[in-house]
């Protein structure tokens, strides 16, 4: 069920112009997969599915070619986010995120590895990460798409 559950997904993404996830969720229920939110995220993650920027302005899911010894990376950037983060804020534009002693470089660079768009940088201290973000409004999705990473892996 998995296997063909992405298998639609790709299909769906390379016909489509698929912007959230939500939209996903609505195409694959027509194409008769009754699933969850929650799954689909896991989904996108395990595609190493990526947003780029289309035609008509907006991003849309699109498949990322990646090596196996990036998914080993991505596996391991994940563990240091759930083993690491103590707690995440926001204040405006920035997101401060803080982290087990001396772990604020790691966690910076696993938070990297996540490529969200949103995020134009990040500077780390011993304990303490600060995320540049670009607009105010998208701080707390951002903390989001961080704490979904961190809920929804093995």
């Amino acid at each position: 069920m998995k296997r063909n559950r992405q298998e639609v997904i790709k299909n769906i993404i390379s016909t489509h112009n698929v912007e959230t996830q939500e939209e996903l969720l609505n195409l694959l229920i027509k194409e008769g997969f009754n699933t969850t939110q929650a799954t689909i995220s896991r989904d996108i993650r395990e595609l190493n599915l990526k947003k780029v920027s289309y035609d008509g302005g907006g991003k849309k899911y699109a498949l990322n070619n990646i090596s196996e010894s990036d998914v080993k990376d991505e596996a391991s950037y994940i563990q240091v986010l759930k083993n690491s983060i103590v707690s995440m804020e926001y204040s405006e534009n920035i997101v401060v995120i803080k982290t087990v002693a001396g772990m604020a470089m790691a966690v910076g660079a696993s938070v990297d590895s996540l490529r969200i768009d949103e995020i134009m940088g990040c500077i780390a201290g011993d304990d303490t990460l600060f995320l540049a973000i670009r607009d105010k409004n998208m701080a707390e999705k951002v903390i989001g798409e961080i704490n979904d990473v961190i809920k929804f892996t093995h």
